[in-house]
């Protein structure tokens, strides 16, 4: 073990630091520290984000701000911890995980009273790296630092980016790479996980301490349930089912949803193999290694109610213990998860799609929408947005998108009936279609492209890109290259975990 880092009373107050993880949870984690970098220097910097948080900003300066950012010195306050969690990675259970390459530093707390985790990612090897080398590249630490502040623009529950800084040292990966820092934002880094790995290795005390922390953490009007683990489980399948229909609404794929990458708070976390999709297909998949399709565009709600019932299987015998006639209502409640989910789905096409009313028929409608799109090469994004369009310009819009330009006329004819039953002129229902539905997104051509200038050094395309999808709903004179999909004849997107 490392020691940790000596604290200043005056920059403590500044940092605002309370780690109750550390306090509360002792044998979640291992004391740890961050390998010093040896010439850091700040790549990117989230100056609105910082004072949401209280925390220090440029005021500070850039070289202290990216020696605590990046491990070189210590940041005021915090108790550096890797965290050990399990998990089931495509399926297959591995009891033994945890942070390889990322660092707890601790809990700050915003001036709202909100509280937040600080973490580290590249930031060295902990006990947890199993042979990794603990590091991070700049083109992974940006790639998550865009996508996801372009996710949380759109709405969606996720972690947050503070800081990109680059370490002064190279990576290995195939190839030499500059190596860098992230610092995450997070509500927690509570996942199933680290549930899954209580029941493994600690048993029904450790998974009944870890849910009443969890609750009082995220969920704590429900602390006073009558049976708090199974309260715990409700909450985080609402919140999934939530976060999922955001996603499959915003043609959002995880690519990657193992359990120790599904939180606690619904929030999405863990963008390395993750995209927005281009030509739509429910079996669309980016992931280097998902040969098979598991977490596929169309597979993330299955997969999803699959998660919950791990979390279900780590969080039973507590259940029990309190009640054993509540084994059933966590049954029932796992069993009727995808009508909880295909609600929150269907309020999110509504949205998208200029519905007031909810129909019986809305299911129809939407699936039918979809099913007609397969094979179409239509951008997801765009299609949407044409849509809306379409109000005031007619199908022709729709049809510049297809490759068959009448595929979607008998839905779109359809789609018309049923808009001419609900009140309200087309200029003000697109308007508010256009307020469901994004114009930017980060588009894979064009994170690569970003990616590919800053590792040259030049970091104007990812600022100008980073810029269009923090507003991505309203369309702004020059930003024309940002509305449109991928090039004919792009090759085959593909996203790699762990660079």
């Amino acid at each position: 073990m490392r020691c940790r880092w000596r604290r200043s009373l005056t920059d403590t107050a500044v940092w605002r630091f309370d780690n109750t993880l550390v306090r509360q949870l002792d044998g979640f984690f291992a004391p740890w520290q961050a390998d010093p970098a040896k010439a850091p220097r700040m790549v990117l910097f989230n100056d609105t984000l910082a004072a949401q948080l209280g925390l220090p900003g440029r005021a500070a300066g850039d070289d202290t701000l990216a020696g605590w950012l990046s491990g070189r010195d210590p940041v005021p306050g915090s108790e550096p911890a890797a965290l050990v969690y399990a998990g089931h990675q495509f399926g297959h259970f591995n009891p033994q995980m945890g942070d390889g390459r990322a660092l707890l530093l601790g809990e700050v707390v915003a001036s709202d009273g909100a509280r937040f985790d600080l973490q580290f990612k590249g930031s060295g090897t902990t006990p947890y790296s199993r042979g990794g080398d603990g590091k991070s590249t700049l083109a992974a630490a940006l790639r998550e630092y865009l996508m996801s502040e372009a996710v949380a623009a759109l709405g969606v529950p996720t972690t947050r980016s503070l800081a990109v800084v680059t370490t002064g040292e190279g990576v290995w990966r195939e190839e030499p790479h500059h190596g860098a820092v992230l610092t995450r934002v997070a509500a927690s880094h509570l996942r199933i996980g680290t549930f899954e790995w209580a029941a493994a290795h600690k048993g029904r005390a450790a998974v009944e301490l870890l849910a009443d922390y969890a609750l009082q953490r995220h969920y704590p009007a429900l602390t006073g349930a009558a049976n708090r683990p199974l309260a715990l489980l409700e909450a985080v399948a609402d919140a999934q089912a939530r976060l999922v229909a955001r996603w499959m609404a915003l043609g959002f794929v995880h690519g990657v949803m193992n359990t120790d990458n599904v939180t606690i708070s619904g929030e999405t976390i863990d963008y390395g193999p993750c995209a927005f999709l281009d030509a739509y297909t429910a079996a669309q998949v980016f992931s280097s290694i998902d040969h098979h399709g598991r977490y596929a565009f169309g597979q993330q709600p299955a997969v999803a109610h699959w998660n919950l019932y791990r979390l279900a299987g780590a969080l039973i015998e507590a259940i029990a213990a309190v009640d054993e006639g509540d084994t059933e209502a966590a049954r029932v409640l796992l069993e009727k998860w995808p009508q909880r989910y295909e609600a929150y789905w269907l309020a999110e096409l509504r949205a998208k799609l200029g519905l007031g009313d909810a129909r019986e028929d809305d299911f129809a409608l939407a699936q039918d929408l979809f099913a007609a799109l397969e094979g179409q090469q239509a951008d997801f994004t765009g299609l949407f947005r044409a849509l809306g369009a379409s109000l005031e310009h007619g199908y022709g819009v729709i049809a510049d998108e297809l490759t068959d330009r009448d595929a979607l006329r008998p839905w779109f004819e359809r789609w018309q009936t049923r808009l001419t039953e609900e009140p309200g002129d087309a200029a003000t229902r697109r308007a508010a279609m256009d307020a469901a539905n994004p114009l930017y997104v980060a588009r894979n051509h064009l994170t690569d492209a970003a990616l590919a200038a800053a590792g040259a050094g030049d970091l104007v395309p990812l600022e100008a890109l980073l810029d269009a999808v923090s507003r991505p709903f309203a369309r702004r004179d020059g930003l024309e290259q940002f509305e449109r999909g991928a090039p004919t004849g792009s090759p085959r997107f593909v996203t790699y975990c762990g660079t």
